[in-house]
């Protein structure tokens, strides 16, 4: 795990997630949610940190979008297949 200390931030919060589920009509999905861009501002007040979780938020994006569209096509084929 790595670990970086965000300044005056009292809370925790999700910044981004990845999730593989079953739904509640028993099919398997896939969820991709993440702190919109606008609400960076809001939360972070120091432009150091804002950088740095855009940069998360990009690096992060940058492998799971990839990995969530695949597996979204295959889990649909086999959502249909059914």
């Amino acid at each position: 795990m790595c670990v970086r200390r965000v300044r005056d931030l009292n809370m925790e919060g999700n910044i981004i997630s990845f999730k593989v589920v079953f739904d509640k009509e028993g099919r398997l999905v896939t969820e991709l949610s993440c702190l919109p861009e606008k609400e960076i501002k809001k939360i972070f007040t120091s432009r150091y940190d804002q950088a740095y979780i855009r940069t998360i938020l990009r690096e992060c994006h940058l492998r799971f979008d990839d990995l969530h569209e695949y597996l979204e096509k295959n889990l649909q084929a086999l959502n249909h297949h059914e």
